[in-house]
C-alpha cells in the first residue's frame, strides 16, 4: 500500500511542473480596463494567451519596439507566429496605446528593447 501511494506521488510530481504551464488564464483582466481602440480585443486575447495584460501596458515602445518584442515572444517563448493580417492588427493598437513615454518619466523599462 506505501509503495502505491510512493509511485502515485511520483507521477503527480512528474507532471505537476507540465500542468502548470498548460493552465494559465488571465484572470482577474478584461479588454476593457485597458485603452480603447481598434485592436484592442485582439491584443488582450493574443498576449494574455501567456501572460497578463498589465505587463504589456506598463509598457511604452515604438512601432519598432512592439514589433521587437513580438519577435522575441515567437523566438524565446513559442508564441505562434500571427499572420500577417493578424500582426497588423496588434502592432496598430500597441503603437496607438502604448506609445514610447518622455524620457525621466520613470516606469518599467523592457530590459530586452533596443
Amino acid at each position: 500500500m506505501m509503495r502505491l501511494a510512493c509511485i502515485a506521488i511520483a507521477g503527480l510530481l512528474r507532471t505537476a511542473p507540465a500542468l502548470a504551464q498548460t493552465t494559465f488564464t488571465p484572470r482577474d483582466e478584461s479588454p476593457e480596463e485597458f485603452v480603447a481602440g481598434a485592436g484592442r480585443d485582439e491584443t488582450f486575447y493574443a498576449c494574455t494567451a501567456c501572460h497578463n495584460f498589465k505587463l504589456v501596458a506598463a509598457q511604452g515602445l515604438s512601432r519598432a519596439g512592439w514589433d521587437d518584442s513580438i519577435n522575441l515572444m515567437i523566438r524565446r517563448h513559442n508564441m505562434p507566429p500571427p499572420e500577417p493580417r493578424e500582426r497588423e492588427v496588434l502592432l496598430n493598437y500597441l503603437e496607438a496605446a502604448y506609445p514610447p513615454r518622455a524620457p525621466g518619466r520613470g516606469g518599467w523599462q523592457n530590459p530586452f528593447s533596443k
